[in-house]
């Protein structure tokens, strides 16, 4: 295994540390929420918008970081009946839409988030640029992603 494949793997881990890490925070919360509300009568508005914080930022940290391309869920009764060409064809075709999209894209959706420096969230008075900064995190991730996909598709050397 050369050293490139294990410092992945290393940052693979640590991606799914940090969304086990998110779950735990929101089940927290969601728990805390809960008792706070039922048994002391007391709710606490700033738990459901963590709950929200943390599952939101733990799909998209999930699907951009921890996810890998034959654990997603995908229509696919079309594509499986296809022989190796067609279907190396269609993973070009469509890794190479993703990143067109996803890479057009990439600078209005920079904007905005820099642009939400100056909103804070209600509660927890968090940036919302930080806030969204997962979705830029998300976007790169799929732009490197799908190049991968398109090149292996283009090469040969599709999975």
């Amino acid at each position: 295994m050369t050293t490139a494949c294990r410092l992945l793997g290393w940052a693979r881990r640590r991606a799914e540390n940090v969304l086990s890490l998110m779950l735990v925070t929101m089940f927290a919360a969601f728990i805390l929420q809960i008792v706070t509300r039922y048994v002391f009568n007391a709710p606490l508005s700033w738990t459901a918008e963590l709950s929200t914080l943390a599952w939101v930022w733990g799909v998209l940290w999930g699907a951009a970081l921890v996810l890998r391309d034959e654990e997603e869920i995908r229509f696919d009764i079309l594509y499986g009946a296809l022989p190796s060409l067609p279907r190396r064809i269609c993973d070009a075709f469509t890794g190479l839409a993703v990143v067109g999209v996803f890479g057009w894209s990439l600078p209005a959706m920079v904007d905005y988030v820099t642009f939400m420096k100056v909103e804070r969230s209600a509660y927890l008075g968090i940036r919302f640029d930080l806030l969204y900064s997962v979705w830029l995190i998300f976007a790169v991730a799929m732009i490197i992603r799908h190049a991968a996909i398109a090149w292996r598709a283009v090469a040969g050397r599709t999975r």
